[in-house]
């Protein structure tokens, strides 16, 4: 009972304080950042293109998707985006591209809130707690900023009933309770349907043909059956049968080639010129599978910046 005082409190007194942080620190207007939007659309392809790696079908889905949206003056539900992939692909780090492009301080900026479900779910017997507080914490955000963004790390861990008390704000309604959600974006994060996704990218690479010729087709089918399992949260919730989802983006594993092109561009961002040998020598010591072939990084590029040190 005192946890979940606790977690009810820190998350009451985060709201509050992050509100007037707002208002001290960084300005909203009605219209913004919409007035930007073909500035902004310019710099999240330049991003996409130099610094997300060997995610061609992701790259190409998110961009327009975003684009698109914010382009919309009268859009008539929030962008709701689900990436599925191994860890390591890129799924958090093209959300920081994504908040990078919209917000002046990116994934720092008071209008931009990450959530983790282990972190900040961890207890089913919360769930009453949990519940009130998300649906608190979004409202109280978009009345502020009706452009406000929510990422969901680890979706696949949350319990269905909790998505489900976010359904309303995804939802085709022009305002709930006064309040209108439709500038808003929503980014679900979740590993399911990274084997399956993983097991197709190797047939490719079996089969001799080139990755860039995997289709958004050839995955669609594996990725839906793997968040309609019995093991993803997203299939016992409504989002699904309500067809909430605008679009499920599939992250290919990534290949010794694409760590060597991580590694470059975290020397290139630390202000450090870029050395193939360095890179060549840190991407070479990943653990790669299947093991007989080595194809797939099995961490992706996860561990570069922690590692990049000990090779310069």
């Amino acid at each position: 009972m005192m946890l979940a005082v606790g977690v009810g409190s820190f998350l009451c007194l985060k709201f509050y304080n992050d509100l007037h942080d707002r208002y001290l620190h960084e300005s909203y207007h009605p219209t913004w950042p919409a007035l930007d939007a073909t500035v902004h659309s310019i710099g999240l392809q330049v991003d996409l293109e130099n610094k997300l790696f060997g995610q061609h079908i992701a790259s190409r889905i998110i961009l327009q998707a975003v684009n698109e949206f914010m382009t919309n003056d009268n859009p008539k539900k929030p962008l709701v985006l689900s990436l599925h992939g191994s860890s390591g692909t890129g799924k958090t780090f093209v959300s920081q591209l994504i908040a990078d492009n919209i917000y002046k301080k990116g994934m720092d900026s008071n209008f931009v809130h990450m959530f983790t479900s282990t972190l900040h779910f961890p207890h089913s017997s919360h769930l009453d707690t949990y519940k009130s507080q998300l649906q608190q914490w979004i409202k109280g955000n978009v009345s502020n900023c009706a452009q406000s963004m929510f990422i969901f790390d680890e979706m696949d861990k949350m319990h269905p009933d909790l998505i489900d008390s976010i359904k309303p704000y995804l939802d085709y309604y022009d305002k709930l309770d006064g309040v209108s959600y439709r500038k808003a974006i929503f980014i679900f994060l979740s590993n399911i349907g990274g084997e399956s996704i993983t097991k197709r990218a190797l047939d490719f690479w079996k089969a001799g043909r080139d990755r860039e010729k995997i289709e958004l087709k050839d995955l669609k089918i594996l990725l839906a059956l793997a968040v309609f399992s019995k093991n993803s949260g997203l299939s016992h919730s409504s989002l699904i049968d309500n067809n909430l989802v605008d679009f499920f983006i599939p992250f290919l594993p990534l290949e010794y080639r694409h760590v060597v092109q991580c590694v470059m561009a975290e020397m290139k961002a630390r202000g450090l010129r870029p050395d193939h040998s360095v890179a060549d020598r840190l991407a070479k010591d990943f653990v790669y599978f299947p093991e007989s072939e080595r194809v797939f990084s099995s961490k992706g590029c996860k561990t570069i910046q922690r590692k990049l040190d000990y090779y310069l």
